[in-house]
């Protein structure tokens, strides 16, 4: 009987030889959310696991963000996202630029997160261009369902399993907004007395690693 069961067995590891499993990608979630990656203005952000939080208690009197000190290319990323109680807008920068590093005011395309701003592509200081979104699922008082995925020129965007996006990056009147590389970013926005957005259960996988 033992025999006759490794004699079976033979074949099948032949076959796993020659049909090996596909290659699974590296979760790079860890190493995106260390602490020591991020920077902001002090006070207004924190990291917990795989969440991000921003709070204000006043109105910042400009739009400021939570930025990535490492440059990112090619990349997929998912998470929910809540705006307590409705209030506020938010988003999450793909491959963008620092322009103060004392305010931590960032310009480029930007995942955007709001009333009337759900799921579409909007260019954070850059200006010129916007990509709405495709369809409307938003559910504003509750924690949405974000995917993006950032390849090469073309960024697709899904909301609440919904793709709301998925084209190439706007030509930005001759200046393409999203060059090969840039910082992550997280968003608080100017203009509300007072917000709390959360980014949970982040999960991060960088497809320009080789």
């Amino acid at each position: 009987m033992r025999f006759s069961r490794l004699l079976l067995a033979i074949p099948l590891l032949a076959v796993a030889a020659l049909f090996p499993a596909p290659r699974v990608l590296a979760d790079d979630t860890s190493d995106f959310l260390k602490s020591d990656n991020w920077d902001g203005l002090p006070g207004l952000w924190k990291i917990e696991g795989n969440t991000v939080m921003g709070e204000t208690k006043e109105d910042p009197k400009f739009n400021t963000f939570f930025c990535s000190k490492k440059k990112y290319g090619d990349f997929e990323l998912s998470c929910k996202i809540l705006l307590k109680d409705g209030v506020g807008n938010s988003g999450i920068q793909v491959r963008s630029v620092l322009k103060d590093e004392k305010k931590f005011v960032v310009h480029g395309p930007q995942v955007d997160v709001g009333k009337g701003y759900f799921g579409t592509l909007y260019g954070e200081g850059v200006g010129g261009y916007s990509l709405k979104a495709k369809k409307d699922t938003s559910k504003p008082t509750e924690y949405n369902d974000y995917y993006i995925l950032v390849k090469g020129n073309h960024i697709t965007i899904k909301m609440n399993d919904e793709v709301t996006i998925d084209e190439d990056f706007p030509d930005n009147k001759g200046k393409n907004p999203a060059p090969a590389e840039g910082i992550i970013a997280f968003q608080i926005h100017a203009g509300y007395p007072k917000m709390y957005v959360e980014f949970k259960d982040i999960k991060f996988k960088d497809l320009s690693k080789k």
